[in-house]
Formats: structure tokens, C-alpha cells, sequence
């Protein structure tokens, strides 16, 4: 058990430590932009790697067992979360690392935008958060309930750091965008285009979604 406690603690944490500026501002001076991103996707992939070995080494402990209409009742969110994934990695978004020159471009707010300009890392926290109320033992809990922190953590991290190195650029992507799922719409300040989402999206999201659920009902049930 001490294993994927620090497991779950090492995945948010290591992402932490090395987006803040104290760290971050000396690594990319010393070793440049580029090697700095090179090592911090390496530790990302070890974070991961160990949290996924640990849970699946982890006694089972539980703590509740989610009921039927429970389990039914957050296949919609499961799904929603796969959209926003789906989204997030297939719009062109000046906020993901490395792609900054974006902010430049007019009219960049399109698609998944204009719900959350942080689709991937709501996406993920959703999905995390759906599996801690499902699995219901300690390992469970641990494991998704790092990927939920880092995957909101990470988004206000993000955004903060942008606001620091765009200024009037951040600001008016910012006017028209929110972090929250479908906040920006609610105020008036932005309005959902499907067409600019696409049919392909929510079709490959979907697909993904039934060969997970497939999957996840042959594979043997831990405990």
C-alpha cells in the first residue's frame, strides 16, 4: 500500500515542482527549452508507469461498493470525458505546450474552445473522478483520485502560467474562453458551434468509449 500512496503523490507532485518557476526558470536556462521538455514528458511517462504498476500490485481494499444505478448513472460522464479528450488533443489550442504562436492567429477560439479552452485536463479529471466513485477501495481511490488533482491542478497551473508570459494576448483569449466547462457560454461571453466540432470527433470519442466499456466487462474484476 505504501507503494501507490507514493505513487499517487509523485505524479501530481513531480508535475508541480517542475512547472514552477523556481525550478523550471534555472532547468530551461541550464539545459534549454527543448531538453527541459524532452525530460519532463520522460518523467511523466515514469509517474505514470509507476502509479499504473502500483495499482495493479495494490491489495484490495474497499471501502464502498458503487450500486448498479450508480455505475449507470456515470457512463454519461465517463463518456462526456472521453469527448473532451478527444477534443482537446485534435483542436489547435495555444495553450498546450509548445504551441504559443497561436495566440497570434485571429479567430483561434474554435471547436472544444469555446466550451473550456482546458478540454484534455477536464477530460482526464472527470474520467479520474468517475473511477474513484466506481472502483470504491483504497488503490482506487489513490490512483484516479491523483490523475482528478493533477488533471484540475494542472489546468489553473496552465492558465496562470500563460497569463505570466502572454499578457494582453492571454488576456483577450482569456475574455473569450473559461476554464470551466461551458462557463464562458452560460455568460454570454461565448456560444457553442457544433459544426466546428465535427461529427468525426464525438464518432471517434464514442468508438473509443464502447471498446473501453467492451474491454472493461472481459477483464476479471479485481477483489
Amino acid at each position: 500500500m505504501i507503494n501507490i500512496l507514493l505513487a499517487s503523490l509523485f505524479l501530481p507532485l513531480s508535475h508541480f515542482l517542475m512547472s514552477s518557476a523556481t525550478l523550471r526558470a534555472p532547468l530551461v536556462h541550464r539545459i534549454g527549452e527543448k531538453a527541459f521538455l524532452l525530460a519532463y514528458s520522460l518523467v511523466t511517462l515514469l509517474a505514470f508507469a509507476w502509479l499504473i504498476m502500483a495499482y495493479r500490485q495494490a491489495p484490495t481494499i474497499v471501502l464502498w461498493v458503487a450500486p448498479a444505478w450508480m455505475r449507470a448513472a456515470l457512463l454519461p460522464v465517463d463518456l462526456l470525458a472521453v469527448v473532451l479528450v478527444v477534443a482537446g488533443l485534435t483542436t489547435p489550442n495555444p495553450v498546450i505546450v509548445g504551441a504559443d504562436s497561436l495566440f497570434e492567429h485571429a479567430n483561434i477560439v474554435q471547436g472544444v474552445l469555446r466550451v473550456t479552452r482546458n478540454a484534455f485536463f477536464w477530460g482526464t479529471s472527470l474520467f479520474a473522478a468517475a473511477h474513484v466513485v466506481l472502483t470504491g477501495h483504497v488503490s482506487g481511490v489513490l490512483a484516479f483520485g491523483s490523475v482528478a488533482v493533477l488533471g484540475l491542478a494542472g489546468a489553473l497551473i496552465l492558465d496562470a502560467k500563460k497569463a505570466r508570459t502572454h499578457g494582453g494576448a492571454w488576456a483577450a483569449f482569456a475574455q473569450a474562453t473559461s476554464n470551466m466547462p461551458f462557463l464562458a457560454i452560460a455568460q454570454g461571453r461565448q456560444r457553442f458551434a457544433w459544426r466546428e466540432i465535427g461529427l468525426w470527433r464525438p464518432a471517434l470519442a464514442i468508438g473509443l468509449f464502447l471498446a473501453a466499456l467492451l474491454w472493461h466487462c472481459q477483464a476479471p474484476t479485481r477483489g
